[in-house]
């Protein structure tokens, strides 16, 4: 599957962000601009498919910078689940240099396969970690 993996949120519509985010167990009552302010203060990174502008697929980073980075907001759009979306943009943020050597951390209920593959263990049933590499 073609896609384009896009980073920062000037890259980005707000509006794809909320609509992505309101489909979600987590910030489905989040107020939009609860969203982009935190989306302001964090990395973002989103996936496009071929000839379509809105976002397949959306997720964020906060980091130190130097110790750990908290992955948020991980989500694919509802009609493009299932085709490795997901799986795309975890690898793509986990690869790159500023996070490959930082402690990574995530809070999920579901979805622990995924980030399995990417070295993330439970250490409670919502939190995930994965050490430094």
């Amino acid at each position: 599957m073609d896609y384009q993996i896009i980073e920062g949120l000037e890259n980005m519509e707000i509006a794809d962000i909320v609509r992505l985010l309101h489909t979600t167990y987590w910030a489905k009552d989040r107020p939009a601009e609860v969203i982009e302010k935190a989306a302001s203060h964090s990395r973002c990174f989103g996936i496009r498919l071929p000839g379509d502008y809105t976002l397949a697929a959306f997720a964020r980073v906060i980091s130190d910078g130097a110790t750990m980075f908290y992955l948020s907001d991980v989500v694919v759009d509802e009609a493009w689940r299932g085709l490795g979306l997901g799986t795309a943009l975890v690898s793509h943020i986990v690869s790159l240099p500023d996070y490959r050597p930082l402690r990574g951390f995530l809070i999920t209920q579901d979805a622990h396969g995924l980030y399995r593959k990417f070295g993330f263990e439970t250490a409670t049933d919502r939190v995930m970690v994965r050490e430094r590499k």
